[in-house]
Protein backbone atom coordinates (compact mmCIF):
# COMPACT_ATOMS: atom_id res chain seq x y z
CA UNK A 1 0.00 0.00 0.00
CA UNK A 2 3.04 2.31 0.84
CA UNK A 3 4.33 2.02 -2.63
CA UNK A 4 1.10 2.50 -4.67
CA UNK A 5 0.10 5.92 -3.46
CA UNK A 6 3.50 7.53 -4.77
CA UNK A 7 3.32 5.29 -7.84
CA UNK A 8 -0.55 6.63 -8.29
CA UNK A 9 0.80 10.80 -7.55
CA UNK A 10 3.37 10.10 -10.32
CA UNK A 11 0.85 8.60 -13.01
CA UNK A 12 -1.84 11.23 -12.04
CA UNK A 13 0.65 13.98 -12.56
CA UNK A 14 1.73 12.54 -16.02
CA UNK A 15 -1.32 12.59 -16.83
CA UNK A 16 -2.59 16.32 -16.11
CA UNK A 17 -3.99 18.09 -19.63
CA UNK A 18 -2.29 20.60 -21.06
CA UNK A 19 -3.53 24.63 -20.53
CA UNK A 20 -1.95 25.04 -24.28
CA UNK A 21 -2.18 23.74 -28.00
CA UNK A 22 0.00 21.42 -28.39
CA UNK A 23 2.79 21.86 -30.71
CA UNK A 24 5.39 19.37 -32.41
CA UNK A 25 8.75 21.17 -30.41
CA UNK A 26 6.56 20.36 -27.34
CA UNK A 27 5.83 16.71 -28.24
CA UNK A 28 9.70 15.63 -29.01
CA UNK A 29 10.22 17.29 -25.53
CA UNK A 30 7.65 15.26 -24.40
CA UNK A 31 8.82 12.17 -25.84
CA UNK A 32 12.57 13.08 -25.45
CA UNK A 33 11.47 13.11 -21.55
CA UNK A 34 9.90 9.78 -22.25
CA UNK A 35 11.98 7.83 -24.28
CA UNK A 36 15.22 8.53 -21.64
CA UNK A 37 13.19 7.42 -19.00
CA UNK A 38 12.23 4.97 -20.56
CA UNK A 39 16.16 3.79 -21.89
CA UNK A 40 17.18 4.19 -17.56
CA UNK A 41 14.45 1.91 -16.76
CA UNK A 42 15.66 -0.54 -19.63
CA UNK A 43 19.24 -0.22 -17.88
CA UNK A 44 17.70 -1.33 -14.58
CA UNK A 45 15.94 -4.00 -16.68
CA UNK A 46 13.22 -3.13 -15.02
CA UNK A 47 11.46 -1.63 -18.35
CA UNK A 48 7.62 -2.13 -18.16
CA UNK A 49 6.03 -2.99 -21.55
CA UNK A 50 2.87 -0.56 -20.76
CA UNK A 51 5.50 1.82 -21.43
CA UNK A 52 6.83 0.58 -24.77
CA UNK A 53 3.05 0.91 -25.82
CA UNK A 54 2.48 4.08 -24.75
CA UNK A 55 5.65 5.66 -26.63
CA UNK A 56 4.85 3.99 -29.18
CA UNK A 57 1.01 5.41 -29.43
CA UNK A 58 2.76 8.67 -29.04
CA UNK A 59 4.93 8.59 -32.10
CA UNK A 60 1.49 7.14 -33.83
CA UNK A 61 -0.78 10.06 -32.66
CA UNK A 62 2.44 12.79 -33.77
CA UNK A 63 2.53 10.50 -36.76
CA UNK A 64 -0.91 11.55 -37.33
CA UNK A 65 -0.89 15.00 -36.71
CA UNK A 66 -2.50 14.86 -32.89
CA UNK A 67 0.39 16.67 -30.95
CA UNK A 68 -2.51 16.91 -27.53
CA UNK A 69 -3.06 12.89 -27.73
CA UNK A 70 0.93 12.53 -28.63
CA UNK A 71 1.84 14.14 -25.34
CA UNK A 72 -0.08 13.03 -23.27
CA UNK A 73 0.31 9.60 -24.05
CA UNK A 74 4.43 10.51 -24.35
CA UNK A 75 4.05 11.88 -20.81
CA UNK A 76 1.61 8.55 -19.79
CA UNK A 77 5.26 6.89 -20.69
CA UNK A 78 7.35 8.86 -19.08
CA UNK A 79 5.52 8.35 -15.92
CA UNK A 80 5.25 4.80 -16.08
CA UNK A 81 9.18 4.63 -16.58
CA UNK A 82 9.47 6.85 -13.48
CA UNK A 83 6.98 4.14 -11.76
CA UNK A 84 9.01 1.40 -13.32
CA UNK A 85 12.63 2.90 -11.93
CA UNK A 86 11.58 3.80 -8.76
CA UNK A 87 10.27 -0.15 -8.51
CA UNK A 88 13.45 -1.70 -9.19
CA UNK A 89 15.39 0.52 -6.79
CA UNK A 90 12.68 0.26 -3.99
CA UNK A 91 13.00 -3.30 -4.59
CA UNK A 92 16.99 -3.66 -5.11
CA UNK A 93 16.98 -4.43 -0.84
CA UNK A 94 13.20 -4.79 0.13
CA UNK A 95 13.27 -8.38 -1.62
CA UNK A 96 15.99 -9.12 1.58
CA UNK A 97 13.11 -8.62 4.16
CA UNK A 98 11.02 -11.10 2.58
CA UNK A 99 14.29 -13.70 2.23
CA UNK A 100 13.58 -17.34 4.00
CA UNK A 101 15.91 -17.23 6.75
Amino acid sequence: MKRTLPLAMLLALGLMATAHAATEADYKAAYTAAEAASKQAAGLRNQWTVTVSALAAAKKAADGGDFDRAIAAAKEAEALAKASIFQATSEKEAWKAMEIR
